[in-house]
């Protein structure tokens, strides 16, 4: 389930560069058609016990949705103002950042492996924005990192509502773009190419629901370790659509960098696999 919602997400950030219209255009039709799809998909879950699925999210599942609802629009910015490998490797260091902000606020101990990969991201990532600053890239790349923060604010706060169903959080975080993205685009929503129309339509009403969905339910038949491992196969493939048909061949820092991350990440979540195994042999 989870190998599968990765390879359907992958190509997410070689239609978001190959759609040319406003920015804000393309979030609002994104996120709406995302959110109404999703909706439909809990519609075939629950059926008439659907409205009563959204209460449930509680103040997690709120907290839940303004990530998604900043992490989006930075996101989508991002991947228009910088090389997409800049920020999908920026974003493979998600899980390792999740892990720092579980030690910050839940007090949960890290391991020294985990600590080795948080520091060796991080210098991964100051080796991208290095890269940027001749390049006129770095803003795109703060986007990128900010939307990794927010990607993984939303992993502590699903870990601290472990139980519930947070397929609503996403409808309610995306549809919460919707009104900022109709307030700064200036009301052009229906100015739209046929091919931008088709690319919106796959992305929005299928590509994103699907894998958001697979993803999210995912981690209930796998271990964290396990789920940051298939992940990263995101990484490796986005960049890889993007150069084969865009021929956007990213910078040598950004290679560099991607290496050490992905480097790092693959290690930290074989040890973290490991260490699993034999605390489950122990018990």
């Amino acid at each position: 389930m989870m190998f599968t919602a990765v390879l359907i997400l992958s190509p997410d950030s070689l239609l978001v560069r190959l759609i040319k219209c406003d920015i804000w255009v393309l979030l609002f039709w994104r996120c709406l058609l995302t959110s109404v799809t999703t909706t439909i998909l809990l519609f075939l879950r629950y059926r008439n016990q659907l409205w009563k699925s959204f209460p449930k999210i509680g103040r997690a599942g709120l907290y839940s949705s303004a990530t998604i609802l900043f992490g989006s629009i930075m996101f989508v910015n991002s991947l228009k103002q910088t090389a997409a490998a800049n920020t999908l490797i920026i974003l493979a260091a998600t899980p390792v950042i999740s892990s720092l902000l579980s030690y910050l606020f839940l007090r949960e101990k890290i391991a020294r492996h985990t600590w080795a990969a948080i520091s060796i991201c991080f210098c991964g990532i100051l080796l991208i924005f290095s890269g940027s600053l001749t390049s006129g890239l770095l803003l795109g790349d703060l986007l990128a990192f900010g939307a990794t923060c927010m990607w993984a604010t939303n992993i502590v706060i699903l870990r601290c509502g472990r139980g519930i169903n947070m397929i609503p959080a996403n409808v309610l975080g995306n549809l919460a773009v919707v009104p900022i993205a109709l307030f700064f685009s200036d009301g052009n929503l229906l100015q739209l190419t046929a091919t931008d129309t088709g690319y919106l339509l796959l992305l929005g009403g299928l590509l994103l629901p699907v894998s958001f969905a697979m993803i999210t339910l995912g981690p209930r038949y796998l271990s964290a370790p396990e789920v940051s491992l298939i992940l990263l196969v995101e990484t490796v493939l986005g960049p890889i659509w993007v150069w084969l048909v865009l021929h956007e061949v990213p910078h040598t820092q950004t290679l560099i960098a991607g290496l050490l991350i992905l480097g790092a990440l693959i290690c930290h979540t074989l040890l973290s696999m490991r260490t699993e195994r034999v605390s489950l042999s122990k018990s």
